[in-house]
């Protein structure tokens, strides 16, 4: 058996990702992982922080972007889809550049693996999310934050990343440019994992964590819309009120030590009571789906209603 591993990458490092960490997470259970590597800007370092793994697993693939051909975030998905097709493995382990696996996982993911090579009925694992919030300690689980994703898939030609890259999906004859394309596709066939990714892509020093918006919403809604809307907003990003979030008990992964003690922002994160924040609120902070998170939590064991899912879940062996 074999497992790869891929991702995409854009001026990851000037935007604060810890992509480097992300790789080494899994290193250890995949035999290549491929990256696609866009044409970053000239003050990005992303190629550097990859040829300083030190690993002959790591493989650039290096690529040009072009939101105008794949808009509203489909530059992503191809980009995925680049790095998914130059893999080898039997199993391909997906991770974007802010997720990453605590190593008490790995033997259990690749003993799953193992175990369902020659089961057909499996076209992919789905792990559980664990979404931090504003700094290290503190993670969001409310209402619309997805709890579970595809990240493992069969080397299999017709199953695509989809979307904006959050997900895959079955997609026979596909042209390659419409990543959002409903019509045609299938839901992939996944077992649930007991694992979940590490998921640091809202914790930043704020002013990172601005120029990170302001990033990924020019790739789905446009360059000019995005600078003037950018010129309205603060220079750096508010995470709000931080006792919203629930409190992290557990313990980081390994490789995520010396990333996570670059952490210098605390004087700038909101724990008065009461606070509110200076921008527009985010969907989890409205009163309507506070309610919704609080009926979840209390009545539904956490289950989210009305729950995003893109998957069919096989179960009993």
């Amino acid at each position: 058996m074999k497992i790869s591993g891929f991702t995409l990458a854009k001026n990851t490092s000037k935007l604060y990702y810890p992509i480097k960490e992300s790789i080494q997470s899994i290193l250890p259970i995949v035999d290549e992982f491929v990256v696609a590597l866009g044409d970053c800007d000239p003050d990005d370092t992303t190629e550097e922080l990859l040829k300083s793994i030190g690993s002959d697993k790591v493989k650039i693939i290096h690529t040009v972007w072009d939101i105008e051909k794949y808009p509203r975030g489909m530059e992503n998905a191809h980009q995925t889809d680049i790095a998914k097709n130059a893999c080898t493995g039997d199993w391909l382990f997906y991770l974007q550049a802010d997720e990453v696996i605590h190593e008490k996982y790995l033997d259990y993911i690749r003993d799953r693996c193992r175990q369902r090579l020659d089961d057909p009925r499996i076209e992919g694992f789905l792990f559980k999310y664990r979404h931090f919030f504003g700094d290290y300690d503190h993670y969001c689980d409310h209402h619309g934050w997805y709890p579970h994703e595809i990240r493992i898939v069969r080397n299999d030609p017709d199953i695509h990343s989809y979307i904006s890259a959050q997900s895959f999906r079955r997609i026979p004859n596909f042209d390659g440019l419409n990543y959002r394309q409903k019509e045609g596709t299938h839901k992939l066939k996944v077992e649930k994992l007991n694992a979940e990714v590490y998921h640091y892509g809202w914790v930043r020093p704020p002013s990172y964590m601005q120029q990170k918006s302001k990033s990924l919403d020019t790739i789905h809604k446009g360059a000019a819309a995005m600078e003037e809307e950018y010129k309205k907003r603060a220079a750096t990003y508010d995470y709000g009120n931080m006792n919203l979030y629930r409190k992290f008990e557990g313990t980081h992964p390994k490789v995520m030590a010396e990333f996570i003690s670059r952490f210098d922002w605390a004087d700038q994160l909101h724990f008065e009571k009461g606070y509110k924040p200076q921008r527009k609120p985010m969907k989890h902070e409205r009163f309507k789906t506070r309610v919704l998170t609080w009926i979840e939590r209390n009545l539904f064991g956490g289950r989210q209603l009305f729950g995003y899912s893109n998957w069919k879940i096989v179960t009993g062996d």
